[in-house]
């Protein structure tokens, strides 16, 4: 998008002046310029924001004088006919008028004549942008927020049906200590909601207006910010107007919160591939989200939680891109900013559709119970289970007990057997102390009971949980 300087001239492209800026150069833009200078390719995305921010501009030019009362009408009409032409596909954007203000500028003029060329008063093209993106940034901040709603509300449909579906736990992707399959989804219940925690701070602070901020110093017409800024859901005007016109921290705490997101998301996407695998098969996908391959009849793909992991980096790539663009920039705009619309787009894109495969994916997810107990006591995942007996029960040091539990472990493993198989005799030969009160916890079953603890696995927990999560989340 262009910086103001003289966007109301309307000089002819005859006699070799420039047809944007007029008198100003007397040239025309050689034919690369115009392409690195146009943003019309990727900014025709925020046509509904610069419509709405024009209409309420326009709307109070007339309130406070500036513009007759048939002026504002013609105005408005006009962009509402302009939106729904470009709703309809039959707008034709130009590139030589680089942007999508002065597309719309231009279609305006051409509908309604002299009075089109009256909406720029008190504004300019950089306090516009800024207006217009900001809008398009709520807009993604609520959208991400309504989806990742949904995803919250299928894991805790999932959540509640494997409530006491025991499962390996995992540290360093080796088998830990059991829990339970509704436990695990309710992790990611928690991530998305701190995801959505993010994403409204960021909505917070972004819900001021810039419009009527002008190119950098405000405008000496007795304008009405704080109209403006009510018409179009901004909480207030922007209290300084270089700030204004050159800030776009609003837009790099929403690509800070869709990265995290994001990274969240790829997480997911991680465990439904490994829990897929042949090697693993705690879970299957359903038809809908995997592919076959052309060579190998016997491959059932997981290529959509594969693409979530990937689409991860150009979330995270667009935050660095637009944090480089912005750390040097002197205020108020410059140029360099143009570039700060097409990584967000690609985000934000990116982002949805991360969100929308993960909730296909988790609602149609089906376990295997089976596979998921037995894969629970691989592993002497209960050792610790006998360690914190010892400490509980027998009155031993914790250091003591471990290593009690480590040779205990040890001889389990010399016999290929389960800690809960070894015979009581053997051992009390390892430590006197144990009776066989231990083999109440020494099952995956009994140990996941155990663990009651506030935020544990226990399946009464588990249940409380969810029915907590969506109070706190979905109500």
């Amino acid at each position: 998008m262009g910086t103001e300087n003289n966007p109301d001239s309307k000089a002819s492209a005859g006699g070799g002046s420039n047809q944007m800026w007029g008198g100003r150069f007397a040239a025309a833009p050689d034919a690369l310029m115009e392409r690195i200078n146009a943003s019309i390719g990727f900014d025709k995305a925020l046509y509904a924001q610069d419509i709405a921010g024009s209409i309420a501009h326009a709307r109070m030019l007339g309130n406070v004088g500036i513009l007759s009362d048939a002026d504002v009408t013609a105005i408005c009409d006009g962009l509402s006919g302009i939106r729904d032409e470009i709703e309809a596909g039959t707008f034709e954007f130009k590139t030589e008028l680089e942007d999508i203000h002065m597309n719309i500028e231009a279609r305006l003029t051409a509908r309604i004549g002299d009075a089109a060329g009256r909406l720029h008063t008190a504004r300019s093209r950089n306090d516009q942008v800024a207006t217009d993106f900001r809008l398009w940034v709520r807009d993604a901040v609520d959208a991400a927020d309504e989806a990742l709603k949904g995803l919250q509300s299928a894991l805790i449909d999932q959540a509640e049906i494997h409530a006491d579906w025991v499962m390996p736990g995992f540290t360093h992707l080796q088998a830990a200590q059991p829990v339970t399959a509704g436990h695990h989804l309710l992790a990611y219940v928690e991530m998305f909601g701190r995801d959505r925690g993010r994403f409204t701070d960021a909505r917070a602070r972004l819900n001021e207006s810039p419009l009527g901020a002008g190119a950098l110093a405000g405008t000496g017409f007795p304008i009405n910010r704080d109209m403006t800024a009510a018409a179009l859901g901004f909480d207030r005007p922007t209290a300084n107007s270089l700030d204004s016109v050159s800030d776009r921290d609003f837009v790099l705490e929403y690509l800070a919160a869709a990265a995290i997101c994001a990274g969240h998301l790829s997480r997911l996407g991680e465990e439904l591939v490994i829990w897929s695998s042949a090697q693993f098969r705690f879970a299957r996908l359903s038809d809908a989200f995997s592919t076959g391959s052309s060579m190998m009849p016997q491959k059932r793909n997981p290529d959509a939680a594969e693409l979530i992991r990937g689409k991860t980096g150009r979330v995270l790539g667009a935050f660095v891109a637009l944090s480089t663009v912005m750390k040097g920039l002197p205020l108020a705009y410059s140029k360099d900013m143009q570039e700060d619309k097409e990584p967000v787009f690609d985000a934000a894109e990116a982002l949805m559709v991360c969100v929308a495969a993960a909730t296909g994916m988790i609602a149609d997810l089906t376990f295997d119970r089976e596979r998921l107990a037995a894969a629970a006591g691989e592993g002497f995942t209960t050792a610790t289970d006998l360690a914190d007996w010892l400490v509980r029960e027998a009155g031993v040091p914790f250091r003591e007990s471990h290593h009690i539990t480590g040779r205990v472990v040890a001889l389990a493993e010399q016999k290929g057997c389960g800690l809960e198989d070894l015979p009581l005799a053997e051992l009390t030969a390892i430590d006197e102390r144990i009776n066989d009160a231990v083999f109440d916890v020494l099952g995956v079953d009994k140990s996941v009971r155990s663990r009651n603890s506030y935020g544990g696995t226990a399946p009464e927990n588990v249940r409380a949980q969810a029915i907590s999560a969506r109070e706190r989340f979905l109500t």
